[in-house]
């Protein structure tokens, strides 16, 4: 079982949430803050695998409680959860130490796979963040060289995940079908032994491919 703390302030959007989560038989929510305090003292006192705290609470935001149960328990992962598409807040949340950055109008599947990539030690932004957020990530990044087993083709989906694009926009793009897109990812994340879209997407930006 995969331990679970939501910090949310509103109660209809905390239960939801639960029982969206918990659709996934291995997620158990076995802690629920209103605020940040509250968050912070409910890890005082229980185990959890995973923090997903929103943004703006009142008494203590989000980003401060992730500060906190990141310094004092950095074996609970950090997920962002919020409304708020702003890469200052992004940003610093992955300064901060969060492993994730979701937002509230994604699908229940993308929180489920945000949250066990997250685990897994990997990072989790949505498309449309990333988008924004990548780019000044790596800006300050030395490129690299692009691995050579990559096609060209694959290269045209690369840069187009590094600019935030759907499936559906790179097939339209590209005149391919969502198909056809989704097998040359599954080919690039073999290569290049990647997780998921956002590790292309930061390949594509550090190695000066977008």
């Amino acid at each position: 079982m995969i331990r679970i703390l939501i910090a949310e302030d509103q109660c209809m959007v905390r239960h939801g949430l639960k029982m969206m989560i918990e659709t996934d038989e291995e997620l158990r929510i076995t802690g629920e803050a209103k605020n940040g305090k509250e968050a912070v003292l409910l890890c005082e006192n229980q185990d959890f695998d995973i923090a997903i705290l929103d943004i703006r609470m009142p008494v203590m935001d989000g980003l401060e409680a992730a500060r906190i149960i990141h310094g004092r328990w950095p074996s609970i992962t950090v997920l962002m959860l919020t409304t708020f598409n702003d890469d200052e807040y992004a940003l610093e949340a992955l300064k901060i130490g969060a492993k994730g950055y979701m937002l509230k109008d994604g699908e229940p599947e993308e929180l489920i796979r945000a949250i066990r990539s997250c685990l897994s030690g990997g990072l989790s932004l949505q498309d449309s963040v990333a988008a924004k957020v990548l780019p000044r990530l790596m800006k300050q990044t030395v490129m690299e060289k692009v691995d050579p087993s990559i096609t060209p083709r694959e290269l045209d989906i690369m840069k187009r995940i590094g600019e935030g694009r759907s499936n559906k926009e790179i097939a339209e793009e590209l005149g391919l079908s969502i198909g056809t897109v989704k097998n040359h990812i599954t080919i690039i994340l073999d290569k290049l032994e990647l997780r998921d879209r956002t590790q292309i997407a930061i390949y594509a930006i550090k190695h000066n491919v977008v």
